[in-house]
């Protein structure tokens, strides 16, 4: 099993000539399994709500130096565990869920835990307000979003 630099599994997709992987945790930890496999460093695109890979260069990852990256159109941000605004959303999320919740502060804790603890954590921001939390995996098939992934693709054996 591939893993990413945070020890979570890579995805494998397999394609007419090529093995693809996504799921990487930064764009260095992309380039490091591209340089220590020999495979190059490519963009890929899952669109309409599946789980098919494109190879694309549309939102210019590799340029960038970005490894993810969702788009849903004008109204919908995604901010990823990996962005620099992530913590203060996350944050204010908290604030918002204690104040909003009733239980005792034990419950409040553990209630905390999961967006810190959730694989990959995703906030979606709709209009500059919160909507929602979700994973990386999870934002492929929400809001009919183009959803954008450094990969490495290798031959086919």
């Amino acid at each position: 099993m591939e893993t990413n630099a945070y020890n979570q599994k890579l995805n494998r997709y397999v394609l007419t000539n090529k093995i693809v992987y996504t799921g990487f945790s930064s764009f260095k930890d992309a380039e490091a399994c591209a340089q220590s496999k020999g495979g190059d460093l490519v963009e890929v695109a899952f669109k309409d709500g599946n789980d098919n890979p494109q190879l694309t260069n549309e939102a210019g990852l590799i340029e960038k130096k970005l490894h993810f990256y969702v788009d849903a159109g004008d109204e919908y941000k995604f901010i990823h565990s990996s962005d620099p605004g992530f913590k203060k959303y996350a944050d204010e999320l908290q604030k918002i869920k204690a104040s909003n919740d009733k239980t005792s502060p034990e419950e409040r804790y553990f209630a905390n835990f999961e967006i810190e603890n959730m694989e990959d954590p995703i906030i979606v921001i709709k209009n500059d307000h919160l909507e929602s939390v979700t994973s990386r995996e999870r934002s492929k098939y929400l809001k009919h979003a183009s959803v954008y992934e450094l990969g490495v693709t290798l031959p086919k054996p």
